[in-house]
Protein backbone atom coordinates (compact mmCIF):
# COMPACT_ATOMS: atom_id res chain seq x y z
CA UNK A 1 0.00 0.00 0.00
CA UNK A 2 1.19 3.52 -0.76
CA UNK A 3 2.09 5.68 2.21
CA UNK A 4 0.04 8.85 2.22
CA UNK A 5 2.97 11.02 3.31
CA UNK A 6 5.11 9.78 0.41
CA UNK A 7 2.49 9.85 -2.35
CA UNK A 8 0.05 12.64 -1.49
CA UNK A 9 1.28 14.89 1.31
CA UNK A 10 1.64 18.56 0.33
CA UNK A 11 0.95 22.07 1.53
CA UNK A 12 -2.33 23.81 0.73
CA UNK A 13 -2.63 27.35 -0.56
CA UNK A 14 -5.87 28.95 0.62
CA UNK A 15 -5.95 32.53 -0.60
CA UNK A 16 -2.78 34.02 0.92
CA UNK A 17 -2.52 31.31 3.61
CA UNK A 18 -0.30 28.23 3.32
CA UNK A 19 -0.93 25.23 5.55
CA UNK A 20 1.71 22.79 6.76
CA UNK A 21 -0.19 19.79 5.36
CA UNK A 22 -3.26 18.78 3.34
CA UNK A 23 -4.64 16.58 6.13
CA UNK A 24 -7.35 18.51 7.96
CA UNK A 25 -9.51 17.95 11.04
CA UNK A 26 -13.22 18.51 10.43
CA UNK A 27 -15.43 20.76 12.55
CA UNK A 28 -17.42 18.55 14.94
CA UNK A 29 -20.08 20.02 17.21
CA UNK A 30 -19.23 19.54 20.87
CA UNK A 31 -15.71 18.24 20.28
CA UNK A 32 -13.36 20.42 18.26
CA UNK A 33 -12.71 22.96 20.97
CA UNK A 34 -9.37 24.69 21.42
CA UNK A 35 -7.59 21.82 23.29
CA UNK A 36 -8.50 19.27 20.63
CA UNK A 37 -7.56 21.55 17.74
CA UNK A 38 -4.13 22.30 19.20
CA UNK A 39 -3.49 18.58 19.68
CA UNK A 40 -4.44 17.76 16.09
CA UNK A 41 -2.20 20.53 14.77
CA UNK A 42 0.74 19.28 16.84
CA UNK A 43 0.24 15.81 15.36
CA UNK A 44 0.38 17.11 11.80
CA UNK A 45 -3.06 18.42 10.84
CA UNK A 46 -2.74 21.39 8.48
CA UNK A 47 -5.93 22.93 9.87
CA UNK A 48 -8.40 22.08 12.62
CA UNK A 49 -11.74 23.88 12.47
CA UNK A 50 -13.83 25.11 15.38
CA UNK A 51 -17.11 23.36 15.98
CA UNK A 52 -19.89 25.00 14.01
CA UNK A 53 -20.81 28.42 15.36
CA UNK A 54 -24.11 30.18 14.71
CA UNK A 55 -23.63 33.37 12.69
CA UNK A 56 -26.83 34.70 14.24
CA UNK A 57 -25.57 33.81 17.72
CA UNK A 58 -22.52 36.01 17.18
CA UNK A 59 -24.65 38.78 15.74
CA UNK A 60 -26.66 38.91 18.96
CA UNK A 61 -23.61 38.50 21.24
CA UNK A 62 -24.71 35.13 22.60
CA UNK A 63 -22.14 34.29 25.31
CA UNK A 64 -22.43 30.51 24.91
CA UNK A 65 -21.72 30.85 21.20
CA UNK A 66 -18.77 33.16 21.83
CA UNK A 67 -17.18 30.61 24.21
CA UNK A 68 -16.74 28.22 21.30
CA UNK A 69 -14.20 30.61 19.78
CA UNK A 70 -11.54 30.51 22.50
CA UNK A 71 -8.09 30.55 20.90
CA UNK A 72 -4.59 31.94 21.39
CA UNK A 73 -1.25 32.32 19.63
CA UNK A 74 -0.52 28.58 19.81
CA UNK A 75 -3.10 28.02 17.07
CA UNK A 76 -2.19 29.46 13.68
CA UNK A 77 -3.64 29.72 11.13
CA UNK A 78 -7.03 29.73 12.80
CA UNK A 79 -10.20 28.47 11.07
CA UNK A 80 -13.78 29.06 12.28
CA UNK A 81 -16.87 27.37 10.87
CA UNK A 82 -20.08 29.41 10.68
CA UNK A 83 -23.64 28.14 10.29
CA UNK A 84 -26.69 30.07 9.15
CA UNK A 85 -28.68 31.23 6.14
CA UNK A 86 -28.75 35.06 6.40
CA UNK A 87 -25.99 36.79 4.40
CA UNK A 88 -25.99 39.91 6.56
CA UNK A 89 -25.53 37.81 9.71
CA UNK A 90 -22.53 36.09 8.13
CA UNK A 91 -21.00 39.41 7.14
CA UNK A 92 -21.46 40.82 10.64
CA UNK A 93 -19.99 37.66 12.19
CA UNK A 94 -16.96 37.70 9.89
CA UNK A 95 -16.28 41.38 10.58
CA UNK A 96 -17.03 41.19 14.31
CA UNK A 97 -14.73 41.01 17.32
CA UNK A 98 -15.43 37.34 18.09
CA UNK A 99 -13.83 36.12 14.85
CA UNK A 100 -11.15 38.83 14.65
CA UNK A 101 -8.35 36.35 15.38
CA UNK A 102 -9.52 33.87 12.73
CA UNK A 103 -7.94 34.12 9.29
CA UNK A 104 -10.18 31.50 7.66
CA UNK A 105 -14.00 31.29 7.68
CA UNK A 106 -15.57 27.99 6.66
CA UNK A 107 -19.27 28.05 5.76
CA UNK A 108 -21.30 25.03 6.81
CA UNK A 109 -23.43 23.99 3.83
CA UNK A 110 -23.38 20.28 4.62
CA UNK A 111 -24.98 19.64 8.03
CA UNK A 112 -27.81 17.09 7.51
CA UNK A 113 -29.52 17.37 10.92
CA UNK A 114 -33.32 17.85 10.55
CA UNK A 115 -33.59 21.01 12.67
CA UNK A 116 -30.79 22.63 10.67
CA UNK A 117 -32.44 21.69 7.38
CA UNK A 118 -35.80 23.08 8.54
CA UNK A 119 -34.12 26.42 9.18
CA UNK A 120 -32.81 26.49 5.61
CA UNK A 121 -29.24 26.07 6.87
CA UNK A 122 -26.52 23.48 6.32
CA UNK A 123 -27.21 21.07 3.48
CA UNK A 124 -30.47 22.84 2.62
CA UNK A 125 -28.34 25.51 0.95
CA UNK A 126 -27.26 23.04 -1.76
CA UNK A 127 -30.79 23.51 -3.13
CA UNK A 128 -30.59 27.31 -3.15
CA UNK A 129 -27.52 28.36 -5.14
CA UNK A 130 -28.42 32.09 -5.31
CA UNK A 131 -28.67 32.34 -1.52
CA UNK A 132 -25.52 30.26 -1.02
CA UNK A 133 -23.67 32.60 -3.40
CA UNK A 134 -24.81 35.66 -1.44
CA UNK A 135 -23.55 34.10 1.79
CA UNK A 136 -20.10 33.40 0.31
CA UNK A 137 -19.91 36.93 -1.11
CA UNK A 138 -20.92 38.37 2.27
CA UNK A 139 -18.12 36.46 4.01
CA UNK A 140 -15.59 37.52 1.38
CA UNK A 141 -16.33 41.18 2.12
CA UNK A 142 -14.59 40.64 5.47
CA UNK A 143 -11.25 40.18 3.74
CA UNK A 144 -10.79 36.73 5.29
CA UNK A 145 -10.08 33.54 3.37
CA UNK A 146 -13.37 31.73 2.79
CA UNK A 147 -13.94 27.99 2.43
CA UNK A 148 -17.16 26.02 2.02
CA UNK A 149 -18.02 22.52 3.26
CA UNK A 150 -20.96 20.89 1.50
CA UNK A 151 -22.51 17.62 0.37
CA UNK A 152 -23.23 16.55 -3.25
CA UNK A 153 -26.96 17.11 -2.79
CA UNK A 154 -29.99 16.28 -0.69
CA UNK A 155 -30.51 12.81 -2.14
CA UNK A 156 -29.52 10.72 -5.21
CA UNK A 157 -32.17 12.47 -7.33
CA UNK A 158 -30.97 15.95 -6.34
CA UNK A 159 -27.25 15.95 -7.09
CA UNK A 160 -25.91 19.47 -7.53
CA UNK A 161 -22.22 18.93 -6.80
CA UNK A 162 -20.64 20.27 -10.01
CA UNK A 163 -22.88 23.32 -10.27
CA UNK A 164 -22.49 24.03 -6.57
CA UNK A 165 -18.70 23.75 -6.71
CA UNK A 166 -18.56 26.19 -9.64
CA UNK A 167 -20.89 28.59 -7.82
CA UNK A 168 -18.57 28.51 -4.79
CA UNK A 169 -15.54 29.36 -6.90
CA UNK A 170 -17.38 32.05 -8.88
CA UNK A 171 -18.60 33.64 -5.62
CA UNK A 172 -15.07 33.93 -4.27
CA UNK A 173 -14.51 30.75 -2.21
CA UNK A 174 -10.82 29.94 -1.78
CA UNK A 175 -11.29 26.22 -1.09
CA UNK A 176 -14.14 23.71 -0.90
CA UNK A 177 -14.56 20.50 1.07
CA UNK A 178 -16.95 17.87 -0.27
CA UNK A 179 -18.43 15.33 2.14
CA UNK A 180 -19.01 12.44 -0.23
CA UNK A 181 -22.45 11.48 1.07
CA UNK A 182 -25.82 12.98 0.22
CA UNK A 183 -27.98 14.42 2.96
CA UNK A 184 -30.21 11.32 2.84
CA UNK A 185 -27.17 9.13 3.63
CA UNK A 186 -26.45 11.17 6.79
CA UNK A 187 -23.17 9.69 8.14
CA UNK A 188 -23.52 6.13 6.86
CA UNK A 189 -22.45 4.29 3.74
CA UNK A 190 -19.39 4.38 1.53
CA UNK A 191 -18.47 7.83 0.23
CA UNK A 192 -19.46 8.58 -3.37
CA UNK A 193 -15.99 9.08 -4.78
CA UNK A 194 -17.22 9.96 -8.25
CA UNK A 195 -19.15 12.97 -6.92
CA UNK A 196 -16.10 14.35 -5.11
CA UNK A 197 -14.16 13.83 -8.35
CA UNK A 198 -16.87 15.75 -10.23
CA UNK A 199 -16.35 18.73 -7.92
CA UNK A 200 -12.59 18.52 -8.41
CA UNK A 201 -13.03 18.53 -12.18
CA UNK A 202 -15.37 21.53 -12.04
CA UNK A 203 -13.09 24.07 -10.31
CA UNK A 204 -9.54 25.34 -10.04
CA UNK A 205 -9.48 26.08 -6.29
CA UNK A 206 -8.35 23.35 -3.84
CA UNK A 207 -10.86 20.56 -3.22
CA UNK A 208 -10.73 18.56 0.03
CA UNK A 209 -12.33 15.11 0.25
CA UNK A 210 -14.24 14.09 3.37
CA UNK A 211 -16.20 11.01 4.44
CA UNK A 212 -15.38 7.57 5.79
CA UNK A 213 -11.65 8.09 6.26
CA UNK A 214 -10.71 5.85 9.18
CA UNK A 215 -7.28 4.56 8.16
CA UNK A 216 -4.29 5.37 6.00
CA UNK A 217 -5.62 2.89 3.44
CA UNK A 218 -8.94 4.79 3.28
CA UNK A 219 -7.12 8.12 2.91
CA UNK A 220 -4.99 6.80 0.04
CA UNK A 221 -8.07 5.31 -1.64
CA UNK A 222 -9.87 8.64 -1.33
CA UNK A 223 -7.02 10.47 -3.04
CA UNK A 224 -6.72 7.86 -5.78
CA UNK A 225 -10.44 7.78 -6.51
CA UNK A 226 -11.13 11.52 -6.41
CA UNK A 227 -7.98 13.37 -7.41
CA UNK A 228 -8.62 15.70 -4.46
CA UNK A 229 -6.03 18.09 -3.07
CA UNK A 230 -6.27 16.73 0.45
CA UNK A 231 -8.39 14.87 2.98
CA UNK A 232 -10.47 15.88 5.97
CA UNK A 233 -10.74 13.47 8.89
CA UNK A 234 -13.94 13.61 10.93
CA UNK A 235 -15.17 11.19 13.61
CA UNK A 236 -12.17 8.87 13.40
CA UNK A 237 -9.99 11.79 14.40
CA UNK A 238 -11.78 11.69 17.76
CA UNK A 239 -11.12 7.97 18.16
CA UNK A 240 -7.47 8.06 17.19
CA UNK A 241 -5.88 11.49 16.66
CA UNK A 242 -2.58 9.74 15.96
CA UNK A 243 -3.91 9.18 12.44
CA UNK A 244 -2.67 12.71 11.69
CA UNK A 245 0.87 11.71 12.59
CA UNK A 246 0.64 8.55 10.49
CA UNK A 247 -0.71 10.35 7.42
CA UNK A 248 1.74 13.24 7.59
CA UNK A 249 4.80 11.29 8.71
CA UNK A 250 5.06 13.40 11.88
CA UNK A 251 7.43 11.79 14.37
CA UNK A 252 5.85 11.48 17.79
CA UNK A 253 6.18 9.39 20.94
CA UNK A 254 2.65 10.27 22.02
CA UNK A 255 0.20 7.59 23.17
CA UNK A 256 -3.50 7.85 23.92
CA UNK A 257 -2.59 8.16 27.59
CA UNK A 258 -0.20 11.07 27.06
CA UNK A 259 -2.67 12.72 24.66
CA UNK A 260 -5.64 12.56 27.02
CA UNK A 261 -3.55 13.81 29.96
CA UNK A 262 -2.37 16.64 27.74
CA UNK A 263 -5.97 17.46 26.86
CA UNK A 264 -6.77 17.51 30.58
CA UNK A 265 -3.96 19.99 31.27
CA UNK A 266 -4.96 22.33 28.44
CA UNK A 267 -8.65 22.19 29.34
CA UNK A 268 -7.84 22.98 32.97
CA UNK A 269 -5.99 26.12 31.84
CA UNK A 270 -8.69 27.29 29.42
CA UNK A 271 -11.96 26.41 31.16
CA UNK A 272 -13.38 26.25 34.65
CA UNK A 273 -13.19 22.85 36.34
CA UNK A 274 -16.74 21.78 35.47
CA UNK A 275 -16.37 22.66 31.79
CA UNK A 276 -12.90 21.09 31.64
CA UNK A 277 -14.14 17.81 33.10
CA UNK A 278 -17.16 17.70 30.81
CA UNK A 279 -14.91 18.24 27.79
CA UNK A 280 -12.28 15.64 28.78
CA UNK A 281 -14.90 12.99 29.56
CA UNK A 282 -16.36 13.38 26.04
CA UNK A 283 -12.94 13.14 24.40
CA UNK A 284 -11.89 10.20 26.59
CA UNK A 285 -15.07 8.31 25.66
CA UNK A 286 -14.10 8.53 21.98
CA UNK A 287 -10.51 7.52 22.76
CA UNK A 288 -11.90 4.41 24.49
CA UNK A 289 -13.78 3.18 21.43
CA UNK A 290 -12.44 -0.15 20.13
CA UNK A 291 -10.14 -0.45 23.15
CA UNK A 292 -10.83 -3.81 24.88
CA UNK A 293 -11.73 -3.77 28.55
CA UNK A 294 -12.48 -0.08 28.84
CA UNK A 295 -16.28 -0.24 28.89
CA UNK A 296 -16.35 -1.36 32.52
CA UNK A 297 -14.30 1.67 33.56
CA UNK A 298 -16.48 4.27 31.86
CA UNK A 299 -18.91 4.65 34.84
CA UNK A 300 -15.98 5.49 37.11
CA UNK A 301 -14.79 8.11 34.63
CA UNK A 302 -18.18 9.79 34.51
CA UNK A 303 -18.58 9.61 38.30
CA UNK A 304 -15.27 11.37 39.00
CA UNK A 305 -15.82 14.52 41.03
CA UNK A 306 -12.74 16.63 40.34
CA UNK A 307 -9.86 16.93 37.90
CA UNK A 308 -7.35 15.05 40.06
CA UNK A 309 -9.71 12.11 40.56
CA UNK A 310 -10.50 12.06 36.85
CA UNK A 311 -6.81 12.15 35.98
CA UNK A 312 -6.15 9.08 38.15
CA UNK A 313 -8.98 7.19 36.43
CA UNK A 314 -7.64 8.16 33.00
CA UNK A 315 -4.22 6.78 33.94
CA UNK A 316 -5.85 3.55 35.00
CA UNK A 317 -7.93 3.28 31.81
CA UNK A 318 -5.30 4.13 29.24
CA UNK A 319 -2.23 3.02 31.18
CA UNK A 320 -3.62 -0.51 31.39
CA UNK A 321 -4.54 -0.69 27.70
CA UNK A 322 -1.05 0.47 26.66
CA UNK A 323 0.96 -1.68 29.10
Amino acid sequence: MKKFCEAYLKKLHISNITTDSNVLMAPLAGYTGYPFRVMCRRLGAGLAFTEMVSANGLKYNDKATAKLLYTDAAESPKAVQLLGCVPSAFEAACKGAYTADYEIVDINMGCPVPNIIKNGEGCALTGDLPLAAKIIEACKRSGKAVTVKFRPGMNPKQITVSEFARMCEDSGADMITVHGRTRSMMYDGAPLYELIAAAKNAVHIPVIANGGIDSEEAAVRMMEQTGADGVMIARYGLEDPLIFARLTGTETSETKLSLILGQTDIAARCFDETAAMEYVKKIASYFMKRLPGTKALKPALYASGNLQEMREILIKIFGETES
